[in-house]
């Protein structure tokens, strides 16, 4: 059976937000559409949350995709841009939720390793990449576009297995830490 499927890619962002639509079907990618979603001028941190959850649900409706990737937050040392970015975030994958779309993160490290072959790549590096493999002409205004296509392509290189299904999986929980060491004793103190 071949794959037919329509992922978006966010790049959460409470200042702009970075989208891509990616159509793959069998071996054969296309470009659906990218942009940003402003949210610069909008005057409080509730204002540009509601906003987030408007334009996706729109664009969710519009595009109907079948799957999400979103990046994962980085960790900064300023905690209150943290808390404001984890809030874009979440409500983004409440977006995605609220239409039944299944989603998965990835860390921006791996994100850039999957598109350049290096987690350090910049993000000129990232969108120059992504211009030779998607064909699109035009590089857009704002970066944050691309990095929403890169988190899609990433998606769609790592077969949908992110941070959080890797997790699930028995990777890095305490669930699977206790299954893998079922004769530790947790309760003992140092």
């Amino acid at each position: 059976m071949v794959e037919d499927k329509i992922i978006l890619g966010i790049d959460p962002g409470t200042t702009l937000m970075g989208y891509g639509i990616i159509h793959f079907k069998g071996k054969k990618m296309e470009l659906i559409t990218f942009g940003v979603i402003q949210l610069n001028k909008l005057p409080t941190h509730p204002d540009k949350l509601k906003r987030i959850f408007e334009r996706l649900d729109g664009i969710i409706r519009e595009f109907r995709p079948d799957e999400m990737a979103i990046e994962a937050p980085f960790f900064g040392k300023n905690v209150q841009s943290m808390l404001k970015l984890g809030r874009a975030q979440g409500v983004a994958i409440a977006a995605a939720l609220s239409h039944n779309v299944p989603f998965e993160e990835y860390s921006p490290r791996r994100i850039k390793q999957a598109i350049t072959g290096s987690g350090a790549a910049s993000k000129e590096q990232v969108a120059n990449m992504l211009q030779n493999l998607l064909k699109f002409e035009e590089m857009p205004k704002y970066l944050d576009a691309t990095d929403g296509l890169a988190v899609a392509l990433c998606h769609h290189f790592s077969k949908g297995i992110g941070e959080h299904n890797k997790v699930s999986k028995g990777g890095n929980n305490w669930g699977a830490f206790l299954k893998n060491n079922p004769n530790r004793d947790i309760t003992k103190k140092d």
